[in-house]
C-alpha cells in the first residue's frame, strides 16, 4: 500500500505542475516599461508614506516628552 500511495502522490503532483504551467500560460506578463513605471510608482508612494509616518512620529514623541517630562 505505501508504494501505490507514494505513486498516487507522484502522479497527483504532476498533475498539479501540468495545471500550474496551463495557467501561467494565461497570466498576461508587463512588459519591460509597464514593470519599471508601476516600480516607480510603487517607490514613490513608499517614500511619500514613510515620511508621513516619520513626521507624525516626531511629532508624537514630542508631545510625549512634553507630556511625561
Amino acid at each position: 500500500m505505501a508504494l501505490r500511495d507514494q505513486m498516487d502522490k507522484i502522479r497527483n503532483a504532476i498533475t498539479f505542475l501540468g495545471e500550474v504551467r496551463s495557467e501561467l500560460k494565461k497570466v498576461h506578463w508587463p512588459a519591460r516599461k509597464e514593470t519599471y513605471a508601476a516600480t516607480g510608482v510603487v517607490l514613490v508612494i513608499v517614500g511619500v508614506v514613510a515620511l508621513y509616518l516619520g513626521l507624525i512620529d516626531l511629532i508624537l514623541a514630542h508631545f510625549v516628552k512634553a507630556v511625561l517630562g
